[in-house]
């Protein structure tokens, strides 16, 4: 008979024998995020920052999310999505504007940011051509670190977000133009795309960007002819090989153009500016020249407008008439289709705000992530966009300066 010790120790050994429970690791959690959706106030903006199916992974994720009542409503989502979803809806417009994170479409009002307590974060459009000076020096004088998010890069080094809403603008922009050719729009009465027997449309894009590409694409899949002019040889390069399809380009030069336009039952107007006004490349004598009905969409209107006949319309009164040729110049295409491009943002978004908790909150995705980094226009109250600075000369400092002092603090 074996001794109590020695048959413990027998014991021990027949366990350690038998098949163990694996331990894993499991990842803490390095920030809880506490995001502030406010409504929308902008004039005709429709979207939302993030959608229910957004906000209930981020709550999933130990995050806390606070919408303002009825900010879904323009893309039709109900307080009650949300609120199933896991947001908190306030009804006090003030606390949602005291989270920690700010997050909307448009550039904030000097009212939005009124209500901020200050030391927060602020992601959002920037639209350098109506961002007043009163509004930076706020955002500044509050110590707020403001991102814009059209400014964001990819690991790819691409823009996600112009990207994806150059994507639905130039699809939309066909569309729009198939809808105002037809009688009951006051247009020629004529189908954009073509039939066996019938001549097909003739459309002309004025651009090789994004929207120029998607625009071409709704173009060609509805069977119209189409004729691409760019500036840019490499971009009609690119163009032509993405689309996998020959099709008519042409460098922009204004006889051959205007004898395009000549022809043309759709001109899209497709061409951004890196910065300021995009150039002015169709005249009105181009315009006065092209056939009685047809369609203009200016894409590019919120940057003043390829075609000297433009001028700002809205979603309410969308169309005027110039030299019998009806014209679309909605600056906030997107809006239009507010549910789809409400997730295209959340799906571009969503990522960025798990990996900014995961990272430990909004500085630490700063220091760590360049894409994320070049969005930042303001660090704790300072201006790091060259570009602001010069244009409403104010003192600018690099990003990357203020980060390596704060280590160098640490």
């Amino acid at each position: 008979m074996k001794t109590d010790p020695e048959l413990l120790k027998h014991l021990m050994q027949q366990g350690s024998l038998l098949p163990q429970e694996e331990m894993l690791e499991i990842a803490r959690k390095k920030g809880s995020l506490n995001i502030g959706i406010p409504k929308e106030t902008s004039f005709q903006e429709n979207r939302v920052a993030l959608v229910p199916e957004a906000v209930s992974l981020l709550v999933s994720n130990g995050h806390r999310v606070k919408i303002e009542t009825k900010s879904g409503e323009g893309a039709n989502f109900s307080d009650r999505e949300y609120s199933e979803a896991g947001a908190e809806v306030c009804y006090s417009r003030e606390e949602v504007f005291k989270c920690d994170i700010i997050f909307k479409v448009a550039p904030p009002s000097e009212d939005e940011i009124d209500m901020m307590p200050g030391h927060q974060t602020m992601i959002s459009a920037l639209q350098i051509s109506i961002q007043p000076k009163e509004i930076l020096q706020k955002l500044i004088n509050k110590k707020i670190t403001a991102i814009a998010w059209d400014y964001i890069r990819d690991e790819e080094g691409v823009f996600p977000v112009v990207r994806t809403m150059g994507e639905m603008a130039g699809t939309t922009s066909v569309l729009v133009a198939g809808e105002l050719l037809s009688k009951y729009s006051n247009g020629k009465g004529m189908m954009l795309g073509g039939v066996s027997g019938v001549q097909p449309a003739e459309v002309v894009v004025i651009g090789a960007g994004s929207v120029g590409e998607y625009a071409t694409r709704a173009a060609l899949g509805l069977g119209a002819n189409v004729k691409v002019f760019d500036n840019s040889l490499s971009r009609l390069r690119r163009l032509q090989n993405d689309i996998g399809t020959r099709i008519y380009t042409s460098v922009i030069q204004p006889k051959v153009l205007a004898k395009a336009l000549m022809r043309a039952d759709v001109a899209i107007g497709a061409l951004r500016a890196p910065l300021g006004r995009t150039p002015c490349i169709v005249t009105e004598e181009m315009v006065r020249e092209m056939k009685q009905g047809s369609v203009i969409v200016d894409v590019s209107i919120d940057q003043g407008g390829c075609f000297e006949t433009s001028r700002v319309t809205n979603h309410k009164k969308p169309t005027f008439v110039e030299h019998g040729i009806i014209h679309y110049c909605v600056p906030n295409i997107a809006s239009r289709i507010s549910r789809t491009a409400s997730f295209a943002l959340s799906n571009i978004f969503s990522p960025i705000l798990l990996e900014m908790g995961n990272a430990g909150g909004c500085e630490n995705l700063i220091s760590n992530d360049l894409g994320f980094r070049s969005g930042v226009y303001i660090y704790k109250g300072n201006l790091t966009s060259e570009v602001l600075g010069k244009v409403f000369d104010l003192k600018y400092k690099s990003i990357e300066l203020l980060l390596m002092g704060l280590k160098r603090g640490q």
